[in-house]
């Protein structure tokens, strides 16, 4: 399976709301309850209406359309990097699963993945 580095740099944000969001970003993901507004986009593009916000992520996702048939893909990724001690954030969308890894543990995560037999494409 391949997996794609993405060459941006994340926050993850809560805002007081959505009017200040640039939802025609490249990268753009929006979580809402009835206890938060959260926020995942390019450090870039972060809204001057932010309450809290955590930057330093770097990404990638896995390649092509995941069908949701398909069981264990995030899991296995996910145990892979817990049983090395690196934490993700992960975001799924109808196509895919987007995984974030703080900066200073992406390039060993990636490497560990590549040893696991996933291919890491840029």
């Amino acid at each position: 399976m391949e997996i794609k580095k993405i060459d941006d740099d994340f926050s993850v944000c809560k805002v007081a709301d959505y009017s200040l969001v640039n939802l025609n970003a490249e990268y753009c993901f929006v979580g809402k309850t009835g206890e938060e507004n959260s926020l995942v986009c390019m450090t870039t593009d972060v809204p001057t209406n932010v309450t809290q916000r955590d930057d330093g992520w770097n990404a990638f996702r896995i390649q092509g359309i995941l069908d949701f048939s398909l069981v264990g893909i995030l899991a296995e990724i996910a145990q892979i990097l817990a049983e090395n001690k690196i934490s993700i954030f992960a975001i799924s969308t109808f196509n895919t699963d987007y995984i974030l890894i703080k900066k200073e543990n992406y390039q060993r995560a990636l490497d560990i993945l590549d040893h696991a037999g996933y291919e890491v494409v840029e």
